[in-house]
């Protein structure tokens, strides 16, 4: 349940420092992200996981671009991250500079995934 429940925290940021593994590993990819490609509206994609996992479950929200409402598991493989479809196609893989992941769909197409930002509290 607080697995689930830690998915909600859409704003967390990624720390600095250190190998993209150790900065997936340390803030894990459980939680809301968006997903931006070119020509195309931006979607939440919601993946789940074990703090610290390696692998997981994803559910897309709907409006994604290309086959990535086929999204159903990711697994960070070194330093790239998987995105692939209920049949284990790579949908995705990307690699995390500057606090995001980019990389390239399957289609060929670029994409971006961030975490969205939550304004603080007023």
């Amino acid at each position: 349940m607080a697995v689930l429940l830690g998915g909600c925290a859409g704003g967390q940021s990624l720390t600095t420092g250190g190998t993209a593994n150790a900065q997936a590993a340390d803030t894990g990819m459980a939680g809301r992200w968006m997903l931006a490609a070119p020509n195309a509206p931006m979607c939440g994609i919601n993946f789940r996981g074990a703090a610290g996992a390696r692998e997981g479950s994803v559910a897309p929200e709907g409006g994604c671009p290309g086959k990535f409402f086929l999204s159903r598991r990711w697994k960070l493989e070194q330093d790239t991250l998987v995105i692939n479809d209920d049949e284990g196609n790579a949908l995705a893989s990307l690699s995390l500079a500057d606090g995001q992941y980019k990389g390239q769909a399957a289609a060929g197409f670029p994409v971006t995934l961030t975490r969205p930002v939550v304004p603080p509290p007023q």
